[in-house]
């Protein structure tokens, strides 16, 4: 990015404009047009100057009509006025008006502008590396690079989030732990209009009942013990952005009824306050619960309900996504060896067949952990089937993964009870639902056969 500013002096007093020309100019990165009259000044705004050094007192033109056509043109470009006479109400009156700042024409004033030129130029400077960070966000949130996937289920999942991003709709998403609900709730914000906006996000079941309201709306100095200021909520810090409820299920009563207002009103009061605040926030919800089921049981408000339904987007289960399981198993493999500065692995095809064998309860969060410790563990190029370590907690999980015969299978959940009830085969017998002869029987073929 050039380092330049464009720099417009404003100044019918030849001396003083020559002035403050020179001094500006002696850094090299300032390009200075020193421009006696207004008239001059808004002929050449087509030039999108950088900063402009107002004079407040023209001979075309008071220096506030001035300030207001450029402003009224170009309102992003910072004006600094320099007045020759010190008014407090005047300079008052143009820093409220917009007007980066006010100086009275003394001894100091090249060098306190020469200041705020610099200031605007780190903040120019801070303002695009900001813009380019927002862009690196929204490419890096679109919804192919977030949520990878080629099956059926999944870009039905993309038609209904091209939906979403075109309006301001609430969206609600569904699903089991592990789909990628916050996720896709980040993909719809930073492809919307509001993606320079915030997105704050709020785990409602994480949060005691007693703090939810203050944690969602803020509270004012005194609301409470411990309230030294006042504190906006995420409410207000998400306004013209999004907030992300996740778990909104969990909400207690007390805090659906306010809820629904703010939906209602478009605002609310801070705790501990009298003032209504008014806020423009997009809501996405999220739940692995079944909320019409929550409104049949009298957990969850059945107005609620209808105002949060929205666009309901229900995400798959891995289960149900095909061949999506070696896809996503690949790009974790990518990401995670780039990460650690690991050579990139590749999958046995036993390795690729016992990930598409399980069923995943824990979805795509189960997957990234399994993929992680396989890449680990590995210490060859490839990661075989031994390498894939599924629920290590549990002794039957993968099972299914194993080429078993029936006679097979039983005989290893029958150990499984027996090694779980401490070789209590009344016990063992009573969970399976089977005779203790059943149980006997395999015991004595397994001894028979090993005989």
């Amino acid at each position: 990015m050039s380092n330049t500013l464009k720099i417009f002096i404003v100044e019918d007093d030849r001396f003083y404009g020559q002035l403050l020309r020179h001094h500006l100019s002696l850094n090299p990165d300032n390009e200075v047009v020193w421009l006696q009259n207004c008239k001059e000044c808004l002929d050449r705004l087509y030039e999108k100057p950088d900063v402009i050094s107002l004079d407040y007192m023209l001979p075309d033109m008071s220096g506030k009509e001035c300030f207001d056509k450029i402003k009224s043109e170009y309102p992003e470009i910072p004006v600094v006025i320099v007045s020759g006479q010190q008014d407090i109400k005047t300079a008052v009156d143009m820093l409220k008006a917009g007007a980066y700042d006010y100086f009275v024409k003394e001894t100091d004033t090249k060098d306190r502008l020469w200041n705020a030129v610099n200031n605007i130029r780190k903040q120019k400077k801070l303002s695009v590396e900001l813009d380019s960070l927002k862009q690196e966000v929204q490419k890096k949130y679109s919804f192919r690079n977030i949520i990878k996937g080629n099956s059926d289920s999944i870009k039905k999942i993309f038609d209904l989030m091209e939906k979403a991003v075109k309006t301001n709709i609430t969206v609600s998403l569904t699903g089991e732990t592990g789909t990628g609900k916050e996720l896709a709730a980040k993909a719809i914000h930073y492809n919307s209009p509001r993606s320079k906006k915030p997105f704050i996000a709020i785990n409602v079941s994480a949060i005691p009942e007693t703090l939810i309201e203050s944690e969602m709306f803020g509270y004012e100095k005194g609301a409470f013990t411990g309230a030294n200021s006042r504190k906006m909520g995420k409410f207000e810090l998400a306004s013209g952005g999004t907030l992300f409820l996740d778990e909104v299920a969990d909400m207690d009563k007390n805090m659906q009824v306010k809820l629904l207002r703010v939906l209602q009103e478009k605002e609310f009061t801070r705790v501990g306050g009298l003032e209504e605040v008014s806020v423009d926030t997009r809501l996405i919800v999220a739940t692995n619960k079944d909320l019409a089921e929550e409104v049949n049981a009298g957990r969850f408000r059945q107005d609620l309900y209808y105002r949060l339904l929205g666009l309901p987007i229900q995400l798959p289960p891995l289960r149900e996504r095909d061949n999506d399981v070696l896809l996503l198993a690949t790009h974790f493999i990518e990401e995670f060896c780039r990460e650690n500065n690991i050579p990139v692995k590749d999958l046995t095809p036993e390795a690729r067949n016992k990930l598409q064998n399980y069923h995943f309860p824990g979805n795509v969060r189960e997957l990234r952990s399994v993929i992680e410790l396989s890449v680990v563990l590995a210490e060859e190029q490839s990661i075989d089937e031994r390498h894939i370590h599924f629920n290590s907690g549990n002794p039957m999980a993968g099972l299914l993964n194993q080429d078993c015969t029936l006679a097979e299978y039983e005989s290893k959940i029958i150990k499984y009870y027996l090694e779980k009830y401490n070789g209590n085969v009344v016990e063992a017998a009573k969970k399976l639902g089977v005779g203790k002869s059943t149980i006997y029987r395999m015991l004595k073929k397994e001894k028979e056969e090993k005989s």
